[in-house]
């Protein structure tokens, strides 16, 4: 399993584009400098943040990081404060034991609470002032608009006075003489103090803004306000990852629906720079794939920094050059590769043009490793389970989950469903025709052909193939993507007769039960108990035993694949207390217990 966060180890290549933004912020006569690294969800933004600083901290220049996250002050009082105010307790860890220094940083952050407490006071009025609000008092806001309009109530002349209130008491101390203060005059000793602060430092001040689209419109214009207005200042640079469309989204909520010449406009002011990070291509899908699953085999630290760096350089020279073959990048692992490592580099072979194409997918690298992490964790089950399902197969199923939809994926179980043993023969005949087109279409469900036509070929085309192959324990496994609907037609003649001799079961010593059980195909016994527990979900009360109890019991203590199965279902019951009957069947019984069954 991979775990979902922003890494400084350079998988894809983004270094480079963390070099060339350094280049910039490190270029005096470039600043200041406003940065936008743009990308959807998941495409890679924090990590490439993080690259960046680790480019700037590894330069010779003198840059002081300060790093945001926006989201972590959405109910902040005001986000333009919150930034300024992490600005100033970075400056100040940066002043060191230079006295004159902290004193000034002291002033400037004084100045801090007076803009807040300006904003306090202006939030009502702050369309008529012409000073940024600083958030505080929506509801008097709202109410001092009404009565402007000439629409007020007794309730807006009373929410305003209860602002006012409420300003009194939160202003109490801050603003001290700040009545003989002007906001303009504040905003500019504001600048000044700050410029004089960053001249002292001798350093370049570089910001950088995180999650920024996950803020509401309000939070994320104060953020970008504050940018401007009162830090954007020589010996600084912004570096801004956020999703380009929310931030139009939150520009034109805002401002009032502005058209979209106004947003592209306002954003071109805010934003110098704009930085996309790249949409992953075969090669890079592949790569990260490589990556990921050598981490997850653990391969000492000096194998995998040495398959990274190959890996990386290929990713600069794939303009021109072949991509790195599986057996190099195998052979790069030295003593640390396996051969569970080769079969899973294979399957990043095989599904890396696929992840890269997908329009339900186009090479994101979060949902990649989501992706793996569900084929990791079928995985375990499925050796928990005793199935013997490749990977290779569960990850084929996992593919199809992610690039389909669920009305096709629901059409895929209920072919499997339906097939005896588990084994469609629409899939044996559709693997054989994927070169001629129009005969695929008529073999083709409707709903696969209608909307996911070139990924259906696709995925027929991609090995391992599934013809003849038992795919009821892929359909076990995908239970938390859909429902099991196993039926008994999906069973063997022999393993339906064990079903219903179960079925009829009066005790656990059943000789008829017993002997049906022995004489099952272990790989079946899995279905039949799944069969049993969809009986026993019909079960409303479970003060009496429930028919096809008893056999579910000689089948989990015969057969310890299918014996977990049943201690899930009876755990999932979540009874406070078992009833005196169930007890005494599941009380030292070892399939219930987690030991494995005789």
């Amino acid at each position: 399993m991979w775990a979902d966060t922003d890494t400084d180890q350079d998988f894809l290549n983004y270094s480079e584009v963390a070099e060339l933004a350094n280049e910039l912020i490190s270029n005096q006569s470039m600043l200041p400098l406003s940065l936008g690294i743009f990308g959807g969800w998941g495409s890679g933004k924090s990590s490439m943040l993080r690259l960046l600083e680790s480019s700037l901290n590894d330069s010779e220049q003198d840059f002081l990081i300060v790093k945001f996250d926006a989201w972590l002050y959405q109910n902040f009082d005001d986000a333009r404060a919150a930034l300024m105010e992490v600005v100033a307790s970075t400056l100040m860890q940066a002043a060191d034991a230079d006295e004159g220094l902290i004193k000034k940083i002291k002033k400037f952050s004084g100045r801090i609470d007076v803009l807040r407490a300006f904003g306090m006071l202006a939030d009502a009025g702050a369309t008529i002032a012409g000073f940024p609000t600083f958030g505080l008092l929506s509801k008097g806001a709202q109410s001092i608009g009404q009565i402007i309009n000439g629409d007020s109530s007794q309730e807006d002349y009373q929410a305003v006075k209860d602002a006012a209130s409420d300003i009194k008491e939160k202003t109490q101390g801050v603003l001290k003489d700040s009545e003989k203060r002007t906001p303009p005059a504040e905003i500019a000793a504001f600048r000044q103090e700050f410029s004089e602060i960053l001249g002292s430092l001798g350093k370049t001040l570089v910001v950088f803004i995180d999650n920024l689209d996950r803020c509401l419109p309000k939070n994320a214009i104060q953020t970008l306000e504050a940018v401007r207005l009162f830090l954007f200042l020589p010996q600084s640079a912004f570096v801004i990852a956020a999703d380009e469309e929310m931030i139009r989204h939150a520009v034109s909520e805002h401002y009032g629906n502005l058209n979209e010449r106004l947003v592209t406009d306002y954003l071109d002011k805010l934003i110098q720079v704009p930085i996309r990070v790249p949409r992953l291509g075969v090669h890079e899908v592949r790569a990260y794939m490589f990556m990921l699953f050598a981490i997850a085999a653990k391969v000492d630290d000096k194998s995998l920094e040495r398959l990274r760096y190959e890996l990386v350089l290929n990713l600069r020279e794939c303009w021109r050059q072949e991509p790195i073959s599986k057996e190099t990048a195998i052979g790069l692992l030295g003593e640390s590769a396996t051969e569970e490592l080769a079969n899973a580099f294979g399957i990043a072979d095989r599904m890396a043009t696929i992840l890269a194409n997908s329009s339900r997918v186009e090479g994101n690298p979060r949902i990649v490793k989501r992706m793996l992490n569900v084929v990791s964790m079928r995985s375990r089950i499925a050796q928990r389970r005793g199935m013997s399902l490749d990977e290779s197969i569960i990850a084929k199923i996992a593919l199809f989950e992610r690039c389909t939809d669920n009305q096709a994926t629901s059409e895929l179980y209920r072919l499997i469903n339906e097939a005896a043993n588990g084994k469609a023969e629409i899939i044996s005949k559709l693997e054989e025709v994927t070169e001629d087109l129009e005969n695929f279409k008529k073999i083709c469900p409707e709903n696969w052909h209608q909307k996911h036509i070139s990924f259906i070929i696709e995925w027929f085309q991609l090995e391992p193939h599934l013809a003849g192959v038992d795919l009821r324990p892929a359909l076990y496994l995908s239970r938390e993507t859909m429902p099991l609907r196993f039926s008994r037609t999906s069973l063997s003649a022999q393993a339906a007769d064990t079903l219903n001799i179960l079925l009829r079961a009066k005790t656990t010593n059943s000789p008829s039960a017993k002997q049906a059980v022995g004489g099952l195909d272990s790989s079946e016994s899995v279905s039949v108990m799944e069969a049993l527990v969809t009986e026993l979900r019909k079960e409303s009360s479970w003060t009496r035993k429930p028919a096809g109890f008893d056999g579910a019991i000689i089948l989990a203590e015969q057969t310890s694949n299918s014996g977990k199965i049943l201690a899930d279902f009876i755990h999932s019951l979540r009874l406070v207390k078992l009833p005196p009957w169930l007890n005494v069947l599941v009380k030292n019984a070892d399939w219930y217990n987690g030991k494995e069954g005789s």
